[in-house]
């Protein structure tokens, strides 16, 4: 009976996160435009006491509608109307810092935790492509390094306007008349080299302080960022040895920013594919596999590695690619995917193949017991703090996770049987954090106006 327990996101796209789900039996893809299909997912979750569920997003349409296209609801919309229909698990939205301003994101966010009482997250992303980019009427995607600058400060102006109402600032007396007391609300009076926000924030404080702040880039700037910022981390690793390596390097990053190493949760991505024996699970996946479109999966792969494959012969290798210097849209996927095609010697087609589950996440195709052990050696090995669980079809492939591997990891008590907490921040372990105008007077409404 382990004494540490270890922390389970559901990241759900659609029908499923295997690109060729929505061709599959399985599934029915009518159901990706379905509020009610979400909700049952959400609730599927909830029902395996899970720490949370999770949606990436996009601005741009995607390599090719007429194949597939992955963001199809606004995520802060949609997990409004999970909220509603569940009581416990938490909420997390992608919202990018790159093509939109801090003060709308802030109060979407503040909006989405008043909703669900406390179980909202944010996971921060800087935008990395040209699609999204030619939206907002950019000729090409901005420099990286130049996101993370803008990222920096976007945050911190959000972090400044969820201060912006102290805890007690709301009275409600309707015998004196007062509805907020001015002395506890705060202008930010932000003026920097991206933003200028005077604030306060139009909506009050939460009751877990603010959402969870979610990170989920890998290359050395989003390191950086996530060891100065984040509460948890979605990553990609693909080998135990890798996981350890990224994990011990992360938590190495937090003292110079005056930070625990518990204060952060490392979740990389797994895709279970799971049967009753190792040989179905396998016969599952390569169903999937054979419905792959392989100018879909070309034009996905041209976008992670900065280099048109769309005409490239699929049994050939991969040719030469772009220095990663050169690279300005997702580094580290590139050199993921770079680095698996190399080590394991694979053609375009036998690589569009193990990409297709999980764009680069790790996938594993086994029973329920094999699943759970590899969980638990990643976690006892110092390579996780949990796991973002991609189920590749919805909602059976989360149904099978929660009814058959979840109940395993109970029994040996590396998970929770029931909800403990009431808030995000609390199903992980977190506290909800200083209001910097707690007890201040600064800029306060009451004296600035």
């Amino acid at each position: 009976m382990s004494s540490k327990q270890l922390h389970l996101n559901a990241f759900l796209m659609g029908v499923g996160h295997h690109e060729a789900a929505w061709r599959h039996p399985r599934t029915d893809a009518r159901r990706i435009l379905d509020v009610g299909h979400f909700q049952e997912l959400a609730r599927i979750a909830e029902r395996g006491k899970l720490d949370s569920v999770f949606f990436a997003d996009g601005l741009a349409v995607g390599p090719r509608v007429e194949r597939n296209t992955q963001s199809i609801f606004e995520p802060v919309t949609l997990l409004s109307a999970m909220a509603v229909a569940t009581e416990h698990v938490g909420l997390i939205a992608t919202a990018s810092t790159t093509y939109s301003d801090p003060y709308n994101t802030a109060r979407k966010f503040a909006s989405l935790d008043h909703i669900s009482k406390g179980r909202a997250g944010w996971n921060i992303v800087t935008s990395a492509g040209a699609d999204e980019a030619a939206n907002f009427g950019l000729d090409g995607i901005p420099l990286h390094s130049g996101r993370y600058e803008r990222a920096t400060e976007y945050l911190e102006v959000a972090l400044a306007l969820w201060d912006s109402w102290e805890d007690e600032a709301v009275v409600l007396d309707s015998g004196t008349g007062v509805f907020a007391d001015p002395t506890k609300v705060h202008r930010i009076d932000h003026s920097g080299e991206h933003f200028t926000v005077r604030g306060p924030l139009n909506t009050p404080r939460s009751s877990q302080g603010r959402p969870l702040l979610v990170q989920a880039g890998s290359s050395e700037s989003g390191k950086d960022f996530a060891a100065r910022y984040a509460e948890a981390v979605f990553t990609a690793q693909r080998t135990l040895d890798e996981g350890k390596a990224f994990y011990t390097d992360l938590k190495g990053r937090l003292a110079r920013y005056g930070r625990r190493p518990d204060e952060l949760k490392v979740l990389p991505g797994i895709v279970p594919f799971i049967g009753s024996t190792e040989a179905e699970a396998q016969a599952l996946e390569q169903e999937f596999t054979d419905l792959i479109s392989p100018d879909y999966a070309l034009r996905q792969l041209s976008n992670m590695l900065g280099i048109d494959l769309t005409a490239h012969a699929l049994d050939a290798p991969l040719p030469p690619l772009p220095p990663e210097a050169e690279i300005q849209g997702n580094k580290s996927r590139y050199r993921l995917v770079k680095e698996l095609a190399a080590k394991e010697d694979l053609t375009v087609r036998s690589l569009i193949g193990r990409l297709g589950g999980g764009r680069g996440h790790r996938t594993f195709a086994g029973t329920p017991d094999q699943i759970a052990d590899e969980l638990e050696s990643w976690f006892t090995a110092g390579a996780a703090d949990g796991f973002n669980v991609m189920p590749p079809y919805l909602p059976g492939g989360l149904e099978d996770f929660v009814a058959h591997v979840v109940p395993i990891l109970q029994r040996r008590g590396l998970f929770r049987t029931n909800y403990t907490a009431t808030t995000l921040r609390g199903h992980y372990g977190l506290a909800a954090p200083a209001n910097r105008f707690e007890g201040s007077d600064e800029r306060s409404v009451a004296k600035v106006g």
